[in-house]
């Protein structure tokens, strides 16, 4: 029930992560919200729940250091912000070295709950088959990688522009009682502690050079799902299915997901694993784990085969087979402009991955910023933007400006999904970096690990300044 308010309504379609946060943060500006989720009347074919921000894939919002690295820093950004989608995370994380990792059944209860008990958010079941309606004055579109096949069409109607798809491919799951630790054991990569970890929060499966070479093999050759019905559809790099990785190179798996380096096997630590596989703790119980970087294409038959040959899921049972599920982008740079408003309909936003970012929390942190835009809009005052300086205003950069096509390229699309990382950030002063007093030689790595904390270090006190809040101490950020 809208409590009341002197302001109309500010419709949201779509309750995933981005949908959610943006309900959140009007809810919370004191301008009341609809949210509209057609899960519960109609499915998706990767959702298995009705709970609003159901995680499909991963459940690791990823680093959470926000000293060094642009995911953690944007996560302390988000929570300067007053984030839903971080508080539930926190509120409901498993161990994960220095990963924010969750319980994904427990995040998605907490953020439904916490939804329908705001006094100021309304929540809808039903599907949204076409643009909002003109007299939903002021809406944002949030509805994922999965937007209706009704209402894509109806946004390119809208835009005349094609709305570009491609598709993400889900890792599996296995029960962590069919995996034999007399052959893996447990640790994090260079024994790193995170936040609820321990140093050993991961299961890993060493190979040697020639089981490497039979599982390489197994992957090239293994049936996959056939492509005739997308036919010609991009993968985000950032997510490539595992054997796609595979056929690029035989060393590609070694230098990616299968990388052995900061692992030491328990059993046998005289000798170096020639590639290593990674499962990560999926649910509070610790009785699930994900397959780190294992998101495949491949049928059902040839997952429980293939991935049998790893050392240790020999008899692997499997909560989870990889899949596949569509995905949906708007060329943002050239139809939306700094608020995240289509330029050809104002009042109408869009957030979250439809926007052009990939990952849960950039999804989330752009239904953060569209949430805010709209309901200062509502309340007759300017959106303020976060400084470009910022990981928020940094990605907001890219969604909106970045990659348009130019004279020299007719036609030729170069926006592509996103994650956060520093290349987005602005460059620091010049003469910013300096070598500590009393380090002889200073350069590379050393270099680099310092200009990523200036600009961490920077991100977080022009956030906190653009909120009018304090900076958190480091240990908070962190």
């Amino acid at each position: 029930m809208i409590k009341t308010s002197p302001y109309s309504p500010i419709h949201v379609i779509g309750g995933g992560l981005a949908g959610s946060e943006a309900a959140w943060q009007i809810a919370n500006a004191g301008v009341p919200v609809v949210l509209h989720e057609m899960r519960g009347v109609r499915g998706t074919d990767a959702h298995k729940t009705d709970g609003l921000a159901e995680l499909v894939c991963s459940n690791s919002f990823r680093s959470d250091d926000a000293t060094s690295n642009a995911v953690g820093v944007i996560h302390a950004e988000m929570r300067m912000a007053g984030s839903l989608i971080m508080a539930c995370a926190d509120k409901h994380q498993v161990p994960a070295g220095g990963a924010l990792a969750v319980d994904r059944d427990g995040f998605s209860e907490a953020v439904t709950k916490a939804i329908h008990n705001h006094p100021s958010i309304t929540v809808v079941r039903e599907e949204v088959e076409g643009l909002p309606p003109k007299e939903w004055d002021l809406a944002i579109v949030a509805t994922g990688p999965l937007t209706a096949p009704s209402l894509a069409s109806a946004i390119q109607a809208e835009t005349g522009a094609d709305a570009l798809a491609f598709f993400d491919a889900i890792a599996p799951i296995v029960y962590r009682d069919s995996i034999d630790m007399d052959i893996c054991w447990y640790q994090s990569r260079y024994d790193k502690v995170g936040p609820g970890g321990t140093g050993k929060d991961y299961i890993n499966c060493p190979l040697d050079q020639e089981q490497y070479n039979a599982f390489v093999d197994a992957l090239i050759a293994g049936d996959t799902v056939g492509f005739k019905e997308w036919e010609g559809t991009p993968y985000f790099d950032g997510c490539l299915p595992i054997e796609v990785m595979a056929e690029r190179g035989r060393e590609t798996l070694r230098h990616g997901p299968m990388k052995p380096m900061g692992l030491t096997n328990a059993h046998n630590p005289t000798v170096k694993a020639y590639a290593v596989v990674q499962l990560r703790q999926d649910n509070a119980l610790g009785s699930l784990y994900n397959m780190v970087g294992f998101q495949t294409k491949l049928k059902y038959g040839a997952q429980a085969d293939i991935f049998r040959m790893i050392p240790g899921l020999g008899n692997a049972e499997f909560a989870r087979l990889g899949g596949l599920h569509r995905n949906t982008y708007i060329n943002s740079p050239t139809l939306l402009d700094s608020s995240l408003t289509l330029k050809s309909r104002p009042g109408l936003r869009f957030a979250g991955q439809i926007t052009g970012c990939e990952g849960y929390v950039e999804s989330a942190s752009i239904g953060l910023l569209a949430g805010r835009f709209a309901a200062a809009e509502r309340k007759g005052e300017t959106a303020s933007l976060p400084p470009a300086t910022t990981a928020l205003g940094s990605l907001l950069g890219h969604i909106t400006g970045g990659h348009l096509v130019t004279d020299e390229e007719p036609g030729k699309r170069s926006f592509q999904p996103m994650n956060i990382n520093f290349g987005l950030f602005p460059e620091l002063e010049p003469g910013s970096i300096v070598k500590p007093e009393g380090v002889k030689r200073f350069r590379g790595k050393d270099k680099t690990i310092m200009k990523r904390q200036l600009i961490a270090k920077r991100a977080l006190s022009d956030c906190a300044e653009w909120l009018g809040q304090p900076l958190p101490l480091p240990e908070t950020a962190a």
